[in-house]
């Protein structure tokens, strides 16, 4: 899933490539992904293209007065174009979505692989109309993202930290694979409580979020979108790394799977030693 360091290269890749473009035409090719109707696609075509801004995993274009709002989900991405095929796309075949060309040539495809459909586009006059950027956290690379600021969002919150990481309600932008590569640069159990955490565990978790982040950002400036998954791969310590060695300690990296997910951590590093239960009630064994 792409989150917030690739979404941010994704905004800085449009920046670069779209801003100042005239749409031309917008092509639906799966209906089910647009979650608004009014305004209508067809009212971006013929509107030149500003810039686009990114409300953690969500990217918003401005195309005139209005925005092409995305939010990839687990399997979406943009492809870009600089010339488009000929052969005019067919509804419902392959992972094509959404289709956008360009005035002058090129565009960009949103696509989604897989069987379960969740990426989502919105046609607004403002992001904040798009409930999911409505109630998100704070961005953690924010300026005024302080570590007092984090401090408040863990005080008094009796899940573990691996969840309250990834919730966008409360900070927007850490998914799962980065929520692991935070949790293991801070040497911190995933099921930890966050209430739990001193003043100096918190101050330690923090430096951990903002410079994971910001490594993981620096990582992918300037990366062509066709390979900002590959990089992002490339540049992970810990997860999608199960049973490779952790590159701090040389122990073996875990996992714990759940329903729909896993997560990924180092036993010497995270959980002095211990190994987690591997079910979905998992909890520390003693």
């Amino acid at each position: 899933m792409p989150e917030l360091p690739e979404v941010e290269a994704l905004r800085e890749f449009l920046d670069a490539h779209l801003a100042g473009r005239v749409v031309e035409r917008v092509l639906p090719l799966a209906v089910s992904v647009l979650k608004t109707y009014d305004p209508p696609l067809s009212a971006l075509e013929g509107q030149a293209a500003g810039t686009t801004t990114r409300y953690g995993k969500f990217l918003a274009m401005r195309i005139g007065e209005l925005h092409l709002v995305t939010h990839l989900a687990r399997a979406g991405w943009l492809r870009w174009h600089d010339d488009l095929p000929d052969r005019p796309p067919r509804p419902g075949k392959g992972p094509l979505a959404l289709r956008v060309a360009l005035e002058g040539g090129g565009g960009f495809d949103l696509t989604e692989a897989g069987t379960q459909k969740r990426l989502a586009m919105y046609v607004v006059h403002d992001p904040q109309e798009v409930p999911g950027i409505a109630r998100l956290g704070p961005d953690p690379l924010a300026e005024d993202f302080d570590r007092d600021a984090f401090a408040v969002l863990l005080a008094g919150e009796r899940r573990q930290i691996k969840g309250v990481l990834r919730d966008q309600g409360v900070i927007a932008g850490i998914g799962n694979a980065y929520s692991d590569e935070i949790l293991h640069a801070a040497k911190v159990s995933p099921f930890k409580l966050a209430a739990s955490f001193d003043d100096e565990q918190v101050a330690h978790l923090y430096e951990a979020v903002r410079e994971t982040l910001r490594e993981a950002v620096a990582r992918a400036h300037g990366v062509a979108a066709g390979s900002l998954k590959a990089e992002k791969k490339s540049g992970l310590r810990v997860h999608g790394r199960e049973g490779e060695a952790c590159p701090v300690c040389g122990d073996t990296i875990r996992s714990v799977s759940f329903a729909d997910s896993s997560l990924q951590y180092c036993p010497t590093c995270q959980t002095g030693g211990k190994p987690l239960a591997d079910r979905r009630l998992s909890r520390l064994l003693k």
